[in-house]
């Protein structure tokens, strides 16, 4: 068995020492890093898999050793390569914490993008609650209705309120036995967090929430797929709605201010 594996890891090997191309741009790392992204997209290498050593990677890309570790640790900030001293480089076995990054980076960058990103989670989150109503099992639902009995308990508590809310959406993507989805709505709502807190301020929006929260749980604890997705695309448009109303209040108070300051004068 042994030699088995080892052949098939030396077939592997030479698979991707093939297709491996000397770098030819201005840039070395990052056609290095190109490649590597290439070559994790073709299959040629794997989740989990090592890559060959610093100095059989420098032979075959006909770069120095600098711009190679230069990619590599590129690669490894964003979550695509894991490197660990005495153990070498391997490929990601999770790419979560690489889709993660991506979202973080244009949340920060593309300040629009958090509306967008709440009109996402309403299609993503509607097949999430659709998926639990028909999946769910007895031990999830009782773990959704304790969340739910937490949330009523801290609905003076806005931070907390907030805490069990992720959870909430959360359990329920996990309840829906998709894992990509449970990665890509965990993802969203860690994104969002900060957000989502902030438009629970708005009055009378926690206990709504608390509300529309109940009704989705409702219809999946009825097994009713239809009823969940329409509650929980419900719940998601007041979100929108809420976030909206918070941002635009907060422009207004903006505009107003440099007015009443002219006036002052």
């Amino acid at each position: 068995m042994p030699q088995t594996t080892s052949a098939t890891t030396l077939s592997s090997a030479r698979s991707v020492k093939s297709k491996i191309r000397r770098v030819t741009k201005v840039s070395i790392s990052e056609e290095i890093a190109q490649q590597i992204m290439d070559l994790i997209a073709s299959g040629d290498l794997k989740p989990g898999q090592r890559l060959p050593s610093e100095r059989e990677l420098c032979k075959d890309f006909g770069a120095g050793r600098s711009s190679l570790r230069e990619a590599l640790r590129c690669l490894s900030i964003v979550g695509v390569l894991n490197a660990r001293v005495g153990e070498g480089t391997s490929v990601s076995a999770d790419g979560g914490k690489f889709l993660g990054k991506i979202i973080e980076w244009r949340m920060i960058t593309e300040k629009h993008d958090v509306e967008n990103l709440l009109e996402v989670r309403i299609g993503l989150e509607g097949v999430a609650a659709a998926n639990a109503a028909a999946r769910a099992t007895q031990k999830d639902l009782e773990h959704i209705e304790e969340l739910l009995s937490q949330m009523r308990a801290a609905i003076n508590d806005r931070k907390q309120f907030a805490a069990l809310d992720l959870a909430f959406h959360i359990a329920l993507a996990k309840a829906s036995r998709n894992a990509f989805l449970i990665d890509l709505v965990s993802m969203i709502r860690s994104q969002l967090a900060r957000v989502l807190q902030k438009v629970l301020s708005l009055p009378n929006a926690v206990p709504l929430s608390l509300k529309e929260h109940q009704a989705i749980f409702d219809a999946i604890k009825r097994s009713d797929a239809e009823a969940a997705r329409q509650a929980m695309h419900a719940h998601l448009q007041s979100a929108l709605h809420r976030h909206r109303e918070e941002t635009g209040s907060r422009g207004a108070e903006a505009t107003a201010r440099p007015r009443a300051a002219r006036k002052s004068r």
